[in-house]
């Protein structure tokens, strides 16, 4: 599939060269990752794109996850094999259970997950749909950790429970 023009715009956004990366250099090679994960068709062509060890390390973000929140969810507006999309969803929810790293924590950056979940509640509807059609129970745990309407994510949750039923029934 062929990259969108938000998706492109999104990862433009961003000195990526200048972002702390959890592989120990910049995150230069991240946007190279995004591109590879929007652009597949199948997921044998998704081998080899990892964001794991990047953006958050055991749970530990690192400053490159602010930004990719933003590409995740430009990403998720767009039509996307199932496996990036799936995999995208998950990255996303390490990113908005995780803490900073304590490297980045040194350098003033404590409030990572703040920030990543600032940035996520900017892309609500989109986690709304995937609550409903996607990865469910995903989003919903995204939802529990970024949407302040506690009564908004009872419904989703019970949309995505029902939807569950449904689909076992």
């Amino acid at each position: 599939m062929r990259m969108s023009r938000l998706v492109r715009a999104e990862i433009g956004r961003f000195d990526w060269g200048q972002l702390r990366c959890g592989c120990g250099g910049t995150a230069e090679h991240v946007p190279g990752t995004f591109e590879r994960l929007v652009e597949a068709e199948s997921a044998e062509e998704t081998l080899g794109a990892d964001l794991e060890g990047h953006l958050e390390v055991q749970g530990e973000l690192f400053e490159v996850a602010v930004p990719a929140v933003s590409v995740i969810l430009a990403a998720l507006a767009d039509p996307l094999c199932d496996t990036s999309r799936n995999y995208l969803l998950s990255v996303l929810w390490r990113v908005v259970l995780g803490e900073a790293h304590p490297s980045e924590a040194a350098l003033g950056r404590t409030h990572l997950a703040q920030e990543c979940h600032l940035r996520a509640r900017e892309g609500l509807p989109l986690i709304f749909r995937e609550a409903l059609a996607g990865d469910s129970e995903t989003a919903v745990e995204i939802l529990e950790f970024v949407d302040l309407d506690e009564k908004r994510v009872d419904y989703y949750r019970q949309a995505a429970q029902n939807r569950k039923h449904r689909k076992t029934s």
